[in-house]
């Protein structure tokens, strides 16, 4: 076990910022995606989070849901543990833009690039990368 952590262990800079990552393969990560409502102080983006997660539960084991502190103080806790997958539930989720109704932000750990795409969609792809 040690020799996994050690080889997954990185720092390496995102935004012009060093970050420590664990790059553990997707299937082998002990938590395989975080949800994260955008604010915690905003019930409907909360419920709508929260109906991501139970959704994202019944298909991926080792799910978590986080609305502590801000968005990149998460991202940076779910880099340190090797979470490969961050789904991030805004205000376009909610429909604030019509056509981006339902829709949520995935976020890459290692690349840190973030890809906008439906709930359903983004389901799949934490399953396919489980594989």
């Amino acid at each position: 076990m040690l020799a996994v952590i050690a080889k997954a262990y990185c720092v390496d800079e995102l935004g012009g910022e060093e970050r420590v990552v664990l790059k553990f393969p997707p299937h082998v990560a002990p938590i395989k995606a975080a949800v994260f409502p955008l604010l915690k102080n905003k019930p409907e983006l909360i419920a709508k989070a929260r109906e991501v997660y139970a959704a994202l539960k019944k298909e991926v084991p080792s799910v978590l849901f986080d609305d502590n502190g801000n968005i990149g103080k998460r991202y940076r806790r779910q880099d340190e543990i090797g979470t490969p997958f961050c789904i991030t539930i805004d205000f376009d989720t909610l429909g604030e833009k019509p056509e981006l109704r339902d829709t949520v932000t995935v976020r890459d750990r290692d690349s840190g690039s973030q890809e906008r795409m439906s709930i359903s969609n983004a389901i799949q792809k934490v399953k396919k990368a489980l594989g």
